[in-house]
Parts: C-alpha cells; structure tokens; sequence
C-alpha cells in the first residue's frame, strides 16, 4: 500500500488549488482523477473574476494560488467591471481561451513538488474511529494518509438534465461518482441535492456578427496576479445580443418541458444565475435580457452565450435561440442542460474546512453548496491548507476573518447559514469591503501565507521587496508637508486656517495624483511608478478605513469570545428549545457564529454570552 500525507479526491478548480497549496507546504500529496486530460477543464463559463469573484482570485494569488497565474497566461479579453465606481468594488474579470487555461494549470501543476497526480476512481474512504486513514479505488488499490480534501464537484450522483432526458454524469461526456455518493451519504452527513445549468454552445461561423454590438477589452489589460506587470495574450471581442417577446414566447409555451418547472429536478438552482426559464418566469415584466457571446479560445470554433443557460428539450433550444439577434441561422454545436447533484450542508464544517465529525476528512469547492470556479479554488486553497497543517499534533489552523478577506467572508457565510441554494460570492456580502479590496489582497494576506509556509520564494522576495517600497513610500508621503502659501503657488488646495498639508490630505479628495504633486514636493519622484494606483487608493479611502476599523475592532472583540468545543447547550438557561437545537446542530466557533444563525436571535446570543462568562478561563477555548 502506497502512503501519502495528503490525498486530494477531484481535478477540478478546488482540487487543483487545495493539492497546489498542500504540496507547497512540504506534504506528500495525491491528486486522484478520474480523467487526468480533463485536469483544469472549464465545465461551464470559460472566464474568470468578475464582481466579488475577483476579490477572491486576487487573495487566492496573495496566497499563491495558481488561478491568478493561469488566466493571466490564457485571458483573451480583460476587463475591470464597475470602473464607475469606487475602487473597493472594482472587479477584474477575464474571457478565457479555453486551450490555454486548461495548458497553463498543467504546466503550473507540474511544478509543484511533492505532488503525484493518479487517474483513477474512488469507492471507499477508510475511516476508523471518526478519523480518515486512506481512501479506496475501483480496482481494490489502497492509498493510506493522515488528511483527505473531498472535491468532487457536480460529479457526486450527478444528473444531466435536457428537457425529459436523463443522463448520469459529473458533466456533458463525463461519467458521475454513484459509488462514492452512496458512501458519502452513509457516513451520516447531511447530504442535499442542488442544480446548476449551462447555455448551449454555438458555431462562430454561423453567427451574424455584423447585427450584434461588439465589446472591446481594456485598452491596458491589468493582471490578476501580483507576480504580473503586464498581459501578453491577443485581446479580442466579445459581442452583445438581447433576448425579445418572441425568444420569451417560445420559452413560456414550453416552460413545461423544462425539467425544474416538471418536477424532476427538485434540488435548489442558482438565484443569483438563473436559467432563461427562470428570467422569462420570474421577471414577466421585462421584454429582454441582455445575452454576451463570448468566443471559447482565438481558435475556436464554439461561442458562449452567456445569459441562455437552459435545460429545455433539444428542439425548443433550437426555436427560441434562432429568435434572437444575430443568430437566427445559427447552429448549436452542444446543447445546453442543467445538472443536479448532491452536496453537504456546509454546517457540518469547522473553519478550517474539516468535517466536524471526522478527523481529516476536508470538504471543498460545489460539494460544500457554492457555485463558480473562484469560490471552489479559494476552498480548495484552504482545505489544501490545512489538510498539511493537519498532520501537526496541535494543528494551529490557517483562517481567515471576515475583517481579513472575501475566503473568509464566503467560509464564515457557509458554516454558520448553510447553502438553501447555490452560494455565489458578491461584494455586498462583506461588511468591511472598503478594506478588503481587490488591489490590496497582497497586503491583507501575503505576509500571513508566508508565516504558514503556503508562499513560495519567488513570490516571497517580491513580496519583501514590494513591502519595503511601500513602507519607504509611506515615509515620505507622511514627512513632506507644505504651508498654505506653498500650495497656493502650486494651484494645490489648502485651508484657509492656515494649517499645513501633507501629500496625503491632497491625495484623499481623489481629485489628484501622486505626479501632480511632483513639482511641489520633488522627493515624490522616489516612490515607483508601480505603487502609485494603490497609494492614491489608499489616501483616498485613510479616512473611512479609520472609521472601519473601529467597526473591525468592535466586531473581532466579539469574534473573540470563542465557544469551548464540549460546552454543553442544554445548561444554558433561558434558551428555547428552538435555540438549543439550533447550537447542537451547528456547534459555532464563536458567540459572533452563533449571532448570525437563521433563527437564532439578540435574546439567545446574550444568555449564551452571559452562560460563558461564568465559566473557568481555562475552559473557554475553541478551534481558534
């Protein structure tokens, strides 16, 4: 029997990044596969980022992930969404070339030492006493370890849906996991089922281009990764169509056939991604939706809709895309469906991504209730995490707050409120998003990635270098001042009180650049180029973050109150029996977990933090 510290189960984006990041630090690891050719395959959207998604590659590469690096290698049209507005809500996104992602993972993963990746199907996981001790493959061979990183994605009893055909697989042309569903579902956890969908894949050639508005790319692509000064990919277009009454029509008198709307599928789909049925159904009232066709690679012959992801019978499909703009004689190379599978109830995780009732068995990426190739890695990233950490004897987790990072935000929002649906990660969803930028992920992350060994060298010396450029700018930012008068001379603003300014009262308004100050104070000059954007960001927002960081403070001291793992709920008294069973069910980390439980209320929260209070010091302690 083979031995390693660390075996990964799935090839997919959480797969990828929790056996990157285990063999960064030092574990001997496995990634098992049922396909190694489908390693970095992009199942559904060929694109990453996005609003809130990419915050999370941003922290992902602060950590030295691998998705940042590959779509930087393989992004065919960069784009910074929501430039209107501030940049705490800035969100890079980038079409993929399909070829050149999938290339890029595999040269990354080739790379990484003390990594062996096996083709090959799980059947069984050992356990013995609640502890993981190696997994089982199809053919009888077993593999022994001390952690396991479960990322099976859709493929756990998954069912491809088109219109009333039913077929059994993880994705179109990939065969399901049944054997290792049924095993999962007999250790007692809490299994659900959810659906995902996809649009069908269209011919280029057989698109009229000419009728539909074309997108361009930034004229200046910005990287994703921090270790990138610049894209090197060819950038292309993108066009725009709309749906019309007539696509709708189609839809509604067919809507039937829609296996969601028959009753097969019954798990819960994406609210924040819904299918074309579920836009035509929903909102009755809108007589479009915008549809963004999106070529699949610079030499591909397939575009993807994005905004038709239907599971309606193949001829519907073919009647109501040919209604819309631009492909009325187009051709469907691969039909669009919808996908259901089963996942955990993300409650039944600690922080750390570890399954409360079982040591060193790790949940990451869709089998924990997310959708979206960035939410999956950033698990991936911690479970990998702290699967290594794992075979410590006092294993101190690596976490992250929901004051440190969007991965702490999305960890945080899945074991204490569960995923009723598909979890997609917004910006709206942290409280502290003036901080958590995706500009400054670096700085929150990278000196803690490389207290815990998960950064690489490379990435550490510049991270070094970069840190003492900033310090050093900082300095001089903070010792140059200037009187009324001076300012006056150079057209700069100034108070009539005559207090002096320093470049970073000038800076705050967001009116001026660290260049246009050069001429007033010269030693400006010394600060690169490079840091320019993120410390006018920073002067920019140095007064809210002030302010926020009361709120950090405040919100951590209650953070900071941990829950003793063996407290026993029953003694608290005042607590309903609706509030008991909601703690023995989730057992939170923290009286700041416990507050925002669905259902549990103020009320609830003071008499457990009273209950605590009069506890022995010594018995207070948690996972943290």
């Amino acid at each position: 029997m083979k031995s390693f510290d660390v075996i990964v189960i799935g090839g997919g984006h959480a797969g990828i990044e929790a056996a990157a990041a285990s063999s960064r630090m030092g574990s001997k690891t496995a990634l098992i596969t049922m396909n190694i050719e489908t390693i970095g395959e992009m199942s559904c959207n060929p694109a990453i980022g996005g609003l809130g998604k990419g915050h999370l590659v941003r922290e992902i590469d602060a950590l030295d992930g691998l998705m940042a690096k590959a779509i930087d290698s393989s992004g065919i049209q960069f784009r910074m969404l929501n430039r209107s507005r501030g940049p705490a809500v800035h969100g890079p996104r980038s079409q993929a070339d399909r070829k050149l992602y999938k290339k890029a993972i595999s040269l990354l993963l080739k790379q990484q030492q003390n990594l062996l990746i096996i083709e090959g199907t799980i059947k069984d996981l050992k356990i013995s006493n609640k502890e993981i001790q190696g997994v089982v493959l199809q053919n009888d061979e077993v593999y022994l370890c001390k952690s396991v990183v479960l990322t099976t994605g859709t493929f756990l009893g998954g069912i491809i849906h088109i219109g009333n055909e039913k077929i059994s697989a993880g994705r179109i042309g990939d065969k399901s996991s049944e054997i290792l569903a049924k095993k999962i579902r007999q250790l007692g956890l809490p299994i659900g089922r959810l659906k995902t969908g996809t649009p069908p894949r269209l011919e280029k050639s057989s698109i009229d281009w000419k009728k539909v508005e074309m997108q361009s790319a930034d004229p200046i692509p910005v990287p994703f990764s921090f270790l990138n000064s610049e894209i090197k990919v060819k950038q292309i277009e993108c066009g725009i169509t709309r749906t019309n009454i007539n696509t709708h029509k189609i839809i509604s008198d067919n809507i039937n056939l829609s296996p969601v709307y028959s009753g097969s599928i019954e798990g819960s789909g994406p609210r924040y991604c819904p299918s074309i049925e579920d836009k035509v159904n929903r909102f009755n009232n809108k007589d479009s939706h915008q549809v963004f066709l999106e070529p699949e690679g610079l030499d591909s012959s397939l575009v993807y809709p994005n905004g038709i992801s239907t599971s309606l019978p193949k001829h519907v499909q073919d009647n109501f895309v040919k209604t819309i703009v631009g492909l009325e004689n187009v051709k469907i190379s691969q039909y669009g469906y919808a996908i259901e599978y089963d996942y955990m109830d993300p409650r039944a995780l600690n922080s750390s991504l570890e399954v409360k009732e079982i040591k060193g068995l790790f949940f990451a990426g869709q089998i924990n209730g997310t959708t979206g190739y960035e939410e999956a890695a950033a698990q991936g990233l911690i479970a990998g995490i702290n699967a290594s950490i794992k075979l410590n004897n006092n294993p101190k987790w690596f976490l992250l707050d929901r004051s440190e990072a969007y991965i702490g935000v999305m960890i945080d929002d899945l074991i204490t409120r569960g995923a009723p649906e598909p979890y997609r990660m917004f910006t709206s969803r942290a409280e502290f998003r003036l901080l958590l930028r995706s500009d400054n992920a670096d700085q929150r992350l990278t000196e803690k990635g490389i207290k815990f060994g998960v950064v690489g060298n490379k990435r550490k010396a510049l991270w070094n270098i970069k840190n003492n450029e900033l310090k050093h700018a900082n300095e001089i930012l903070d010792k140059l001042t200037a009187k009324p008068s001076e300012l006056k001379k150079y057209d700069l603003p100034f108070t009539r009180t005559g207090q002096s300014r320093k470049p970073k009262d000038i800076l705050s308004s967001g009116e001026y650049h660290i260049k246009d100050l050069f001429s007033l104070w010269p030693d400006l000059k010394k600060i690169s180029n490079n840091l320019h954007s993120q410390l006018e960001t920073d002067c920019r927002y140095n007064v809210y973050l002030k302010r926020q960081q009361e709120d950090i403070n405040a919100y951590q001291k209650e953070n900071n109150i941990n829950i003793p793992l063996n407290v026993d709920f029953n003694k608290v008294k005042g607590l309903s029996n609706e509030a008991r069973d909601i703690l023995n069910n989730v057992k939170p980390n923290t009286i700041a977990q416990a507050a925002k439980l669905p259902g549990f209320n103020p009320t609830s929260t003071l008499l457990l933090l009273r209950y605590l209070k009069k506890q022995p010091k010594e018995k207070n302690f948690s996972e943290n």
